[in-house]
């Protein structure tokens, strides 16, 4: 098991498991909401997440035209975890959340038409310009 949660500590997530997938995202979207060039993002089954405390939901349309829902600390802002309409089932958690060095790393590199090109990787990603694969 493991615990994420804001920079208060007021909203908190118990994860039950390893997460199912991480990734990076450079989406303008992500960049905006983390204030960062990427994200760091862990996605769990949304049956193994239990949240305590209080958060305020962000609702936006993504270019699919489906709803993403943020959720994050009403006292400290810090966005925590969302919900996608297009993965009913998951539940993203923002990797920073667990403040764990050691957390599983990511396994892709997503949206990357949007990364700025001084951020570098090292180790095995798969690369993806938006959502498919890239075309070397």
């Amino acid at each position: 098991m493991a615990d994420a949660q804001c920079a208060c500590g007021a909203l908190r997530l118990l994860l039950k498991g390893r997460p199912q997938l991480t990734a990076l995202c450079h989406c303008f979207a992500c960049q905006r909401r983390t204030g960062a060039p990427f994200s760091a993002n862990a996605f769990y089954a949304i049956d193994c997440v239990e949240v305590s405390g209080a958060s305020t939901e962000y609702s936006r349309t993504a270019d699919s035209g489906r709803k993403v829902r943020m959720y994050f600390c009403p006292t400290c802002g810090s966005t925590v975890y969302w919900k996608a309409d297009a993965a009913p089932s998951w539940i993203g958690v923002a990797v920073g959340s667990f403040a764990d060095p050691a957390y599983t790393p990511p396994s892709m590199s997503v949206f990357e038409q949007s990364k700025h090109p001084w951020v570098q990787f090292e180790g095995a990603l798969e690369h993806f310009e938006g959502l498919s694969a890239r075309q070397s």
